[in-house]
C-alpha cells in the first residue's frame, strides 16, 4: 500500500471506509472511476457501433423499512463487447426506472452507439433522447404498448403466410449445444411496413421492426419466448441478432454482482453507500476483464487479493 499512497495514520478502517463512501456524491465518484477505467481501457472507434445495453437492478439488501419495500434500484448502462461499465443512476423503486434513463443518457457519449432497452423502457421520449444526442436504439415492445406490440406481431404473421423474402424480412437462425441443453435462436427483421407508418410516426427515427423468437430444449422439456422490437436501425438482420443478444450481457453482469460480490446479501444502506458500492463493484468487474486468462471472476478476484504484482497488473495495466 506505501508505494502507491502516504497513509501516516495507518489503513482506514472498515467503518471509516464505510462513512467515506456514504457521503462521496455519486456523480463524481463516478467519473473519477470512469476516467481511471478509461485510461486503462479505451473503446477504439470503428465503422461498426457499440451496443450499449441499459437496465436496471434492485440492491435487495439496502431496505430500512420492515416491509423490505425501500430497497434502493440501480439502472445501469454497460458497453458489453468490452466489459466496461458506462455509468448508472439510483432510484427508490423499480417503477421510477422511466425517469433514471435519460439521466443516465445525459452522463454517456451516444454517438456510434446503438441504445438496447427491455420493454419498460420503450417510451417515445428515450427514443427522441437516444435520437438527438446521435445514437441508435433498440427496443423491446410488449403489452405498456398494446397496439404497436399487436400490429408488429401481425405484420410477422402476414409475412410468414405470404413467405419472408416475397414481404422484403430478411431472417437468420442460430443453434448451440452445452450445459446439456440446445438452443435455438431465431431472428427476423424488416422495414416497418406501410400499413404500421400511422402507428410508428410519433416514434423518433424508427426505421425498423424485429421478431426474435428462442427455443430451448433441456431433456424433453422445451420451451419458447417471442419478442418484438422496434428500431433505429436499418433493418440487418445480423446486425439485429448481435444487439439482442449482447443486451443478455448486462443481465450476465448483474448475476456476477450477486454471485461473484454477494450484492444482494449486503445489508449497506446507508447515505450514498449503496450506490457508490454499487459501482465500485461494477468498476472491479471491469477491472477483473482486463485479463484474457481463462480463470474465473472469482478466482481472478481472489488472485488479486493473494497477489499484488497481479492486483498491480489490473489497477494500473503495467
Amino acid at each position: 500500500m506505501e508505494q502507491f499512497i502516504e497513509l501516516p495514520c495507518g489503513i482506514p478502517s472498515h467503518d471509516t471506509i464505510g462513512r467515506i463512501l456514504s457521503i462521496i456524491k455519486p456523480a463524481e465518484f463516478q467519473k473519477a472511476l470512469l476516467a481511471w477505467l478509461s485510461e486503462l481501457r479505451r473503446i477504439p472507434d470503428g465503422d461498426s457501433p457499440i451496443v450499449v445495453p441499459i437496465d436496471g437492478k434492485t440492491a435487495r439488501g439496502s431496505y430500512t423499512d420492515a416491509e423490505k419495500s425501500n430497497a434502493i434500484h440501480i439502472v445501469s448502462a454497460w458497453a458489453s463487447d468490452y466489459g466496461i461499465t458506462l455509468g448508472q443512476v439510483a432510484v427508490d423503486s423499480k417503477s421510477n426506472e422511466i425517469t433514471a434513463v435519460p439521466q443516465l443518457l445525459d452522463m454517456m457519449e451516444l454517438k456510434g452507439t446503438i441504445v438496447t432497452l427491455d420493454a419498460m423502457g420503450c417510451q417515445k421520449a428515450i427514443a427522441k433522447k437516444v435520437i438527438e444526442g446521435g445514437g441508435d436504439f433498440t427496443f423491446a415492445v410488449k403489452d405498456n404498448h398494446p397496439k404497436l406490440a399487436a400490429a408488429i406481431e401481425q405484420a410477422f404473421l402476414d409475412a410468414y403466410e405470404a413467405g419472408l423474402l416475397e414481404s422484403g424480412f430478411r431472417s437468420k437462425t442460430v443453434r448451440e449445444k452445452g450445459h446439456g441443453r440446445e438452443e435455438m435462436r431465431s431472428y427476423c427483421v424488416a422495414s416497418v411496413p406501410e400499413s404500421m407508418k400511422a402507428l410508428t410516426r410519433a416514434w423518433p427515427g424508427i426505421q425498423s421492426i424485429g421478431q426474435a423468437i428462442n427455443v430451448t430444449t433441456n431433456g424433453e422439456k422445451e420451451t419458447s419466448e417471442t419478442r418484438y422490437y422496434i428500431s433505429s436501425r436499418a433493418p440487418k438482420v445480423g446486425e439485429f441478432s448481435q444487439s439482442v443478444r449482447k443486451h443478455w450481457g448486462i443481465e450476465s453482469m448483474h448475476w456476477i454482482l450477486d454471485v461473484v460480490f454477494g450484492e444482494d446479501a449486503s445489508r449497506i444502506r446507508t447515505g450514498h453507500a449503496v450506490e457508490n458500492m454499487s459501482f465500485t463493484k461494477k468498476f472491479v468487474i471491469s477491472l477483473l476483464k482486463q485479463d484474457t486468462s481463462k480463470t474465473s471472476l472469482k478466482g481472478k478476484r481472489k488472485r488479486a487479493g493473494w497477489n499484488t504484482d497481479f492486483l498491480q497488473k489490473l489497477m494500473f495495466g503495467e
